[in-house]
């Protein structure tokens, strides 16, 4: 060995020496400051996640309170043709959330790498989930519907038989049963009181099935968010999903408004909607310290539940809110509600994608 190689040897070996013992202080002194900046950053989230029950409480409650305040406020009765304006922004909210927030947010969690690329990587789980849950939300609302309407037919024609047989003795005639004659066929509802019962009964299951897609993503947004541990994700979370809120509370209290429900429940799914996201959020907060958004349960639960909540919301924006606004003799005969009810359609759901930025 030559004396330059010896000289190049004794180098390395003085260099590695003082790189084995500067390195565990290193390491010592960088833990320390990823703890104290973890601690410090669960800290802020803390805070900012309590700000966010407030604001997303509050945001919601307003939201789906002003459509029932119609007899208060002109714009937000159902005969107005602003109303026709302001459901259909609001079904342009909830048309993008299904598509714009929802479903993806369904397609990355069934597809990500952390799960078993036998399964669920061989077949597309969160279309299938949304597809069978928008059948099963159209099944739920044929049968509901034709059950209402099949029982009311029931309590119609027993309600008519028992006037026609209390006709024929009255007053001491006896009446053949040609009542046409006589006057005295009744009947317990005219044609258009029925279609009306029907179209009211139509209006209530959908108010309720919307709710429940909507309730449903509101829940695991508000677990996402409580369980967080970012202020750097939570901070746009609570101003998007505040005005997620407020829009998609504006659209089911417009439902809600139109399937006239007694004060109590209207009361009552009114509460129901406000509190889910902030109890959502509570429930991530509560299970932040075992909540992993890349667990295999985690990811295949939020998975079929927003797809599933997607389908639901997909479906009941374009058929029971548009189609049936949209394709009304009302909007048919009337540009400039239809041009309006466009506008703003395309306005709500501009602004819902616009903020998936964010969200």
């Amino acid at each position: 060995m030559t004396h330059l190689q010896a000289c190049f040897l004794n180098i390395f070996k003085a260099s590695s020496l003082l790189i084995l013992l500067h390195y565990p202080a290193m390491v010592t002194c960088e833990c320390t400051c990823e703890v104290e900046d973890l601690e410090h950053g669960k800290g802020e989230a803390l805070k900012f996640k309590l700000g966010s029950i407030l604001s997303i409480l509050v945001a919601g409650a307003i939201g789906v309170s002003l459509p029932l305040l119609g007899k208060k406020i002109k714009a937000f009765r159902p005969e107005n043709d602003i109303f026709f304006m302001i459901k259909a922004f609001a079904a342009g909210v909830i048309l993008a959330t299904g598509f714009i927030h929802i479903l993806p947010d369904a397609f990355k969690s069934l597809t990500s790498p952390c799960l078993s690329q036998n399964l669920w990587g061989r077949f597309p789980f969160t279309g299938f989930v949304a597809m069978m849950s928008a059948i099963g939300t159209l099944m739920v609302d044929s049968f509901a519907s034709g059950f209402y309407k099949r029982m009311h037919f029931k309590e119609s024609k027993t309600a008519n038989n028992t006037d026609e047989e209390t006709a024929e003795e009255h007053e001491g005639h006896v009446h053949v049963h040609t009542h046409a004659t006589h006057g005295h066929a009744h009947v317990s509802a005219s044609p258009s009181e029925d279609l009306a019962l029907s179209e009211l009964v139509r209006r209530r299951i959908i108010s309720q099935v919307l709710e429940l897609g909507i309730v449903v993503h509101s829940l695991i947004i508000g677990i996402s968010l409580g369980a967080s541990q970012s202020p750097e994700t939570i901070k746009p979370l609570m101003a998007a999903l505040s005005f997620h809120q407020f829009f998609e509370g504006l659209g089911l209290g417009g439902c809600i408004t139109q399937a006239q429900f007694e004060s109590a429940s209207m009361v009552m799914m009114a509460t129901f909607f406000s509190l889910t996201t902030p109890v959502g959020i509570a429930i991530g907060i509560g299970i932040s310290s075992i909540y992993s958004e890349n667990k295999t349960t985690a990811l295949i639960v939020e998975g079929i539940f927003n797809g599933a909540s997607a389908g639901i919301l997909i479906y009941m924006a374009l058929v029971d809110l548009l189609a049936s606004d949209f394709m009304s003799p009302r909007m048919q005969s009337n540009f400039r509600i239809q041009l309006g009810a466009n506008v703003s359609l395309l306005l709500g759901a501009g602004c819902m994608t616009f903020m998936v930025k964010w969200a």
